[in-house]
C-alpha cells in the first residue's frame, strides 16, 4: 500500500515538473534565445543568435584651403563613405588656411589630411612619409620630383593634378584691337593702354585685391619668377628653402621684388587696373571677365571651371599666355607645377584610414572626374581626362615662357601674408618700391628665423 502511494506520488510530481517546463520554455524564447520560425516544428532546432556589436566609426578630419573644389570634395566624400561605412570624413575649408593650420598645430586640433603644405612643417616632422606608397608608380616623373622634399629626398605630399598659371585674356578684344600676347613689360603695358584708350568702359587688367592670396600669387609668379628662371627649378627651390640671400636678393635695387613693386604702381598710376583693386574679390574678378567688363587678369588653371560655369559659351574666347618679363633682359614665365596636393599629418590617430581615403581619391575614375571639374590636367599617367578648352594654348605658353614652380615659403609668411604686403603697397604705405622690397625681405627673414629657432 505504502509502495503504491509512493509510486503514485512520484508520478504526479513528474507530471507537474513536465508541465512547468513546458509553460516556461515551450513557446517563449528566453532573452538570450531566438527562434528560427514563429512556430517551430518539433524537429526544428532552436538556436541562440549572438547580439551584433555596433562597429565604432572612425572620423577623419580633412582640412583644405582650396575653395574651388569644396563642393566636389563633398560629393567624393559621400561616395567614399557609402563604400566605407566605418569611416566618416569631415571637410573643413578655411579661406586663410595657411595661417589657420598654425593655430591647429599649436592647439592640438590637428587634421588627419590637409592640402596645406609648408617646408618648415616638413622640417618639424608634421607630415607622414608617403615615399613607399604604391601610387607613385602612376605619377608623372616631373610631378613626383616637385613633390620630393629637397632636404630628405622623401615624399610627404602627393599631387593629383598639374596646373599652370599665367595671363587670361579676352581673345575677341585682342583680335579686334590687333593686339598680340605680350612677352616684355613694354608690350604688356602697351596692350593695357590700348584697351583703355579704345575701350574706355572696359577695365584693362582686373585685380582681386581683397582676396590677398591672389596678390601673393603675383609676387610668387612675377617677382619670384626672376629668381626661378635664373637658377632653374631645383636650384631655385633650394635657394628659397635655405633662404640663400645671395641668390634671392629680395632687397636688391632692380631685383625681382623692387621691380615688381614699381611695375604694379605704374599700372595703378596709369589707371590700367580697376579702381577698386583693394576691395574687389576673386568672384568679382571672374564675373568681370565673363561679362566683358575686363580684358585680362592673372590666374591659374583652377579658375577655368568657374569661368565656364558662369558662362558656358566663353571657352572659345579665353586666351592664355605667359606672365610678361618684368625685368628687362629676362624672359616671360609660366607656372607649370603640382596642383591639389594632399598630406597626412604625422600625429593623425588614423593613418591607415587616411591612406585609404587618399587611395580612393587617386582611383582613375575619381581623378578623371576631378580633372574635368577643375579643368586641370591629371598628374597620373593612367588617367585620360577632357580637362578643358585651353589644352593647345597651355602647350604654347609652356613653349614661349620659362617654366617655373611654386615658391617654397616659410609657414610664418604664407602667400596670404605676402599678398597683404601688396595690399599695403597699393594703399600707399610704402614711399617707394625699394622700401617695399626692404620690408618684404625683413618679413621673409623674420619668418624663416622663427622657423629655425
Amino acid at each position: 500500500m505504502i509502495r503504491s502511494k509512493v509510486i503514485w506520488f512520484m508520478s504526479v510530481l513528474l507530471i507537474l515538473t513536465l508541465i512547468a517546463a513546458c509553460s516556461s520554455n515551450g513557446n517563449k524564447p528566453s532573452n538570450s534565445e531566438s527562434v528560427s520560425s514563429p512556430n517551430p516544428s518539433p524537429t526544428e532546432t532552436v538556436k541562440p543568435t549572438a547580439t551584433a556589436k555596433p562597429q565604432a566609426k572612425v572620423t577623419l578630419k580633412f582640412f583644405t584651403g582650396k575653395v574651388e573644389t569644396v563642393d566636389l570634395m563633398n560629393e567624393l566624400i559621400e561616395k567614399f563613405e557609402a563604400a566605407n561605412p566605418e569611416i566618416n570624413v569631415e571637410q573643413e575649408y578655411q579661406k586663410d588656411a595657411s595661417n589657420v593650420i598654425k593655430v591647429k598645430f599649436a592647439s592640438g586640433d590637428i587634421p588627419d589630411i590637409t592640402t596645406v603644405y609648408s617646408q618648415d612643417y616638413v622640417d618639424q616632422g608634421k607630415y607622414l612619409d608617403l615615399s613607399n606608397e604604391a601610387f607613385w608608380s602612376r605619377v608623372l616623373p616631373a610631378i613626383k620630383e616637385l613633390n620630393t622634399d629637397i632636404k630628405t629626398g622623401k615624399q610627404f605630399r602627393a599631387a593629383t593634378n598639374v596646373t599652370m598659371a599665367g595671363i587670361f585674356y579676352n581673345k575677341r578684344v585682342f583680335e579686334e584691337l590687333g593686339l598680340k600676347e605680350a612677352h616684355t613689360w613694354a608690350e604688356f603695358k602697351s596692350n593695357l593702354q590700348t584697351i583703355k584708350d579704345k575701350k574706355p568702359d572696359m577695365t584693362p587688367m582686373f585685380i582681386a585685391g581683397k582676396d590677398s592670396w591672389t596678390l601673393g600669387h603675383l609676387i610668387e609668379f612675377m617677382a619670384h619668377g626672376v629668381t626661378k628662371q635664373q637658377f632653374g627649378v631645383t636650384e631655385a627651390r633650394t635657394a628659397f628653402i635655405n633662404n640663400d640671400a645671395s641668390k634671392l636678393q629680395f632687397d636688391a635695387a632692380g631685383g625681382g621684388i623692387d621691380t615688381f613693386g614699381g611695375r604694379l604702381l605704374e599700372l595703378k598710376e596709369a589707371g590700367l587696373i580697376n579702381n577698386d583693386a583693394l576691395t574687389a574679390t576673386y568672384d568679382n574678378q571672374k564675373e568681370a571677365f565673363v561679362t566683358g567688363k575686363s580684358a585680362l587678369f592673372s590666374q591659374g588653371m583652377w579658375v577655368l571651371g568657374d569661368l565656364l560655369k558662369l558662362n558656358p559659351h566663353i571657352g572659345t574666347n579665353i586666351g592664355f599666355s605667359p606672365f610678361p618679363a618684368i625685368v628687362d633682359g629676362t624672359k616671360p614665365v609660366t607656372l607649370s607645377a603640382e596642383d591639389s596636393v594632399y598630406a597626412i599629418t604625422s600625429e593623425s590617430k588614423h593613418p591607415d584610414e587616411a591612406k585609404k581615403f587618399l587611395e580612393f581619391l587617386f582611383e582613375p575614375d575619381n581623378l578623371k572626374q576631378y580633372s574635368e571639374f577643375l579643368k586641370s590636367p591629371p598628374a597620373f599617367t593612367d588617367v585620360s581626362a577632357d580637362w578643358g578648352p585651353l589644352k593647345n594654348q597651355a602647350a604654347a605658353a609652356l613653349k614661349s615662357g620659362v617654366n617655373i614652380a611654386f615658391t617654397d615659403t616659410p609657414s610664418g609668411f604664407s602667400g596670404d601674408d605676402a599678398g597683404r604686403m601688396v595690399q599695403e603697397l597699393l594703399a600707399g604705405k610704402y614711399k617707394s618700391s625699394s622700401e617695399f622690397a626692404s620690408a618684404y625681405k625683413a618679413a621673409w627673414d623674420k619668418a624663416w628665423g622663427a622657423t629655425n629657432k
